[in-house]
């Protein structure tokens, strides 16, 4: 009876109906986006997405976050200055720690697939119900192989 259920579309259903729930644009979106592809002959581009799609989204995120440098919107002395101050050393030293996490991450979820599926519905529900921000599943994955002792 349930054989002909496609339960991947369905879940990627849940998460759109979670994305309108709780206004959440990027869900919203990006579940839209995956069911548009999954139900037509867009799915054949899945492999590249899977392969190229965390790349593309990551080196998206580092253009933004470099713009205000680029566009003169953080002047230079001011980047100079974060060497000054406690605070934005201590930001250097978050952002060293984040990124040696993610890179953890990484790790830990080619080496340990099977707690990928767990990592990501943990990032969609906190985008979804808590307004967060989808850039959690390597910093999680990072975090878990501290707490598992894995890399």
């Amino acid at each position: 009876m349930f054989s002909h259920l496609d339960l991947n579309l369905i879940v990627l259903i849940i998460l759109l109906a979670c994305g309108i729930f709780s206004h959440n644009s990027t869900i919203t979106i990006a579940a839209a986006v995956l069911i548009i592809f999954r139900i037509t002959p867009l799915q054949e581009f899945f492999p590249y997405i899977q392969q190229y799609g965390l790349h593309l989204g990551i080196l998206i995120l580092t253009i933004g976050v470099l713009t205000p440098i680029a566009s003169g919107a953080i002047a230079g002395e001011t980047i100079l200055q974060s060497f000054l101050h406690w605070k934005s050393l201590l930001a250097i030293a978050v952002g060293v720690l984040v990124a040696w996490l993610g890179a953890r991450g990484v790790s830990l979820m080619s080496h340990q697939p099977n707690v990928v599926a767990g990592l990501l519905i943990g990032t969609v529900a906190g985008v979804a119900l808590l307004r967060g921000v989808p850039v959690g599943p390597l910093i999680a994955a990072g975090f878990l192989s501290l707490l598992i002792g894995q890399r």
